[in-house]
């Protein structure tokens, strides 16, 4: 018994994240992704954008609904992001299985 109430708060943890998660990433300012300092390894050593850069601010910016930008970073963000959308709800569903 006691183990198995253990399991469902871990659940109930880890579908309380998943929700989380969108919710803190609208609470970053764009110009930060946007301008701010970049992390980036390849961008840091070769002074260039990698693939990967364009597609993290396509991403942030359709999470702030600026479809233009999005597809100005990237064309591929409308492929990317259905199958991300498609992966993070199958993650909800399965935890939500889990209760």
């Amino acid at each position: 018994m006691r183990r198995e109430r253990s399991s469902s708060t871990s659940v109930k943890i880890r579908l309380a994240c998943l929700l989380a998660i969108p919710v803190a990433l609208c609470c970053i300012p764009a110009e930060r992704i946007m301008h701010g300092h970049s992390i980036c390894l390849f961008r840091n050593l070769f002074g260039t954008e990698c693939y990967g850069c364009g597609m993290t601010r396509a991403l942030f910016s359709l999470l702030h609904l600026d479809f233009g930008a999005a597809w100005g970073y990237t064309r591929l963000v409308v492929i990317a992001a259905p199958l991300l959308a498609y992966l993070y709800v199958k993650e909800i569903v399965k935890t939500i299985g889990e209760l």
